[in-house]
């Protein structure tokens, strides 16, 4: 199905050609029709399915065939994203739809100045994208209204709600008058998910591209079981004798990126690094290094990598088994992207099987095992054994946040589970 069909104005279609896009992809052909029929849409839908367009060109449609005078501090659709990168990938992606058309969209997230913002506000604009804490702050100081608010859009709302933003969001909504046509897109559902949907949404329509908490068709798991300790090297062999090219390396710890780069460069594989220590411009140049082949490896940790959009991405790596087993979807859903083939995968040493197992659970596959040659787990038999048939450990449910705690809490109960199962030193930090 072409956008053609779709009867969006020409100055649309003219840009969507200009980006490329020719067929719709499955998200896009279920939820347009939905969204111009101006219904509340609850989607499930992996990243790289084409969501951004789904959501945002009937969007654009709708302020293009009902032009008003844009108004000061105030904006007509909000697009709701938990990072800075996807706020500002999203507010790139509607500006080069809307190219052809009078639209003023802005991002507004942290790590830019307020004041910038602030100016650029004042002068009213059609479509925002920020991210939740970020708006809160322009509202408390008003230059943002919602007084005529139309549209209303939450992106990745798992990570939203994973990241501690709940109460935000609630504070948010609170503020807003009537009810603005509500999209929510989520790539994984939870209990806490489907009451915040049930909060926010009117008779939605249920759209969902692929079962829930499930993987793309597209990328193939493998796991390497290895002790802890040989990660690195096997690492380095993998990428020298498979010849990977591009290769996105998720760790759980700031200092053990740190340490990854400067062994890989020692190894002579150049990789750059992502993480929140790291300056907004320094991650940006590493992502350009990266996009751009003049680093082979980027290794980034799981808040720094949310939002990531790195085109044609052939290797995921999970260096360090992901804190929450839910993430493991949201790690390897950066390959595999718009049809393409993607590979996904995971290193797990001996403490790290249950969480393998509750991986496999969720994803609803099992994952094929490669144990290489010179690289064999200790002791690693008895455990598996252990794992598969005793009842306590088999059918022990996965880890999963607390909506009701902040950030900062949840981090911090992560850390103590985990230097509870493996030792790790106390000033480690994620």
């Amino acid at each position: 199905m072409s956008f053609a069909s779709q009867n969006f104005a020409p100055e649309i279609v003219r840009a969507l050609d200009e980006c490329g896009y020719e067929k719709m992809t499955p998200i896009q052909q279920k939820a347009i029709p939905a969204a111009r029929r101006g219904e509340d849409i609850l989607a499930n839908a992996q990243t790289g399915t084409g969501k951004t367009a789904a959501f945002s060109l009937p969007i654009i449609q709708r302020i293009a065939d009902q032009p008003k005078p844009r108004k000061g501090f105030s904006t007509r659709a909000l697009v709701l994203a938990p990072t800075r990168e996807l706020a500002e990938q999203i507010a790139r992606n509607i500006s080069d739809y809307s190219q052809f058309l009078d639209l003023k969209v802005l991002a507004v997230f942290g790590g830019k100045k307020m004041s910038s913002q602030e100016k650029q506000l004042e002068a009213g604009v059609d479509i925002l994208v920020a991210t939740p804490g970020r708006l809160l702050e322009h509202i408390e100081l008003g230059n943002v209204s919602m007084a005529n608010l139309e549209f209303l859009v939450f992106d990745e709302a798992d990570r939203m709600l994973d990241m501690g933003f709940v109460g935000d969001i609630r504070t948010i909504m609170s503020g807003i008058q009537g009810h603005p046509q509500t999209m929510l897109f989520s790539a994984t559902f939870s209990g806490m998910m489907n009451k915040l949907a049930g909060e926010i949404l009117q008779k939605p329509k249920r759209i969902s591209v692929t079962p829930e908490n499930s993987t793309a068709e597209t990328v193939a798991h493998v796991v390497y079981p290895v002790d802890e300790d040989r990660k690195r090297e096997l690492l380095s062999e993998l990428i020298g004798k498979k010849n990977w090219q591009q290769v996105l390396v998720f760790v759980n710890y700031k200092e053990t990126a740190n340490t990854l780069v400067q062994e890989l460069k020692l190894d002579g594989i150049k990789a750059v690094i992502c993480h929140g220590d790291k300056a907004q411009s320094a991650r940006r140049r590493a992502l350009e290094e990266f996009t751009t082949g003049k680093a082979r490896v980027m290794v980034a940790t799981e808040v720094a990598a949310r939002g990531l959009d790195i085109q044609g991405l052939p290797h995921v790596v999970n260096y360090d088994m992901p804190f929450l087993a839910e993430d493991y979807v949201h790690r390897i859903g950066r390959t595999g992207r718009a049809g393409q083939q993607g590979h996904a995968v995971s290193f797990v040493s001996r403490e790290e099987e249950l969480t393998l197992l509750q991986v496999e659970k969720i994803i609803k596959q099992r994952i094929r095992r490669v144990i290489l040659e010179g690289y064999e787990p200790a002791k690693r038999d008895a455990l598996i054994e252990k794992l598969n048939t005793k009842a306590s450990y088999r059918d022990r449910k996965s880890r999963t946040n607390n909506p009701d705690q902040s950030a900062a809490e949840r981090r911090m109960r992560l850390q103590r589970a985990i230097r509870n199962r493996n030792s790790a030193p106390k000033t480690l930090k994620k």
